[in-house]
């Protein structure tokens, strides 16, 4: 998939906890029914495309990520969802 430098992307984060957010999707218990395994959906921005098939993201508070460009769970945010979920994108201008 070919990223571009201020391009929305979703990234389905999985996480573990005993108390799942409002926010959890694809929620089940581990083992022994303590904890919870879940997928939260984080909304980036790509600031920049590098030449080891790699994506740098920025969050809403501004922290940085270095994603591989084929990791499952990174995928470009198509026009409909970037609509519903604008306001969670971070509004940040490419490096």
């Amino acid at each position: 998939m070919a990223f571009q430098v201020g391009d929305p992307v979703i990234y389905k984060k999985p996480k573990s906890s005993s108390c799942p957010g409002p926010r959890a999707r694809d929620v089940y218990p581990l083992e022994h029914g303590e904890t919870y395994h879940y997928v939260v959906d984080k909304f980036w921005k790509v600031v920049g495309v590098n030449n080891d098939d790699t994506v740098d993201v920025v969050t809403r508070t501004g922290k940085k990520h270095r994603i591989e460009k084929d990791d499952p769970n990174l995928q470009k945010a198509h026009f409909l969802k970037y609509m519903v979920f604008r306001n969670r994108f971070p509004d940040v201008a490419p490096e």
